[in-house]
């Protein structure tokens, strides 16, 4: 099994957001929650609570957007 980027979901209070996904990206982000659930044997979570962790490592990996922080 591939070791996957995101291990587990934080638990925080959420602020709402409605986003448009493709159809192709929605299915994947089903057979990612499906290999996180094998990964850590408990039930697959909502995928939609998996956008905010993925997008938030993106932004954390961004080089560009990091420097863009420190130079506020």
């Amino acid at each position: 099994m591939p070791k996957l980027k995101i291990s587990t979901l934080p638990d925080e209070k959420p602020v709402r957001v409605t986003v448009e996904l493709p159809a192709i990206v929605h299915r994947d982000l089903l057979a990612y929650a499906k290999l996180l659930s094998q990964d850590a044997g408990q039930p697959a979570p909502d995928p939609a609570k998996l956008v905010a962790v993925m997008v938030t490592r993106f932004m954390a990996t961004d080089r560009a957007f990091a420097r863009s922080k420190r130079g506020r």
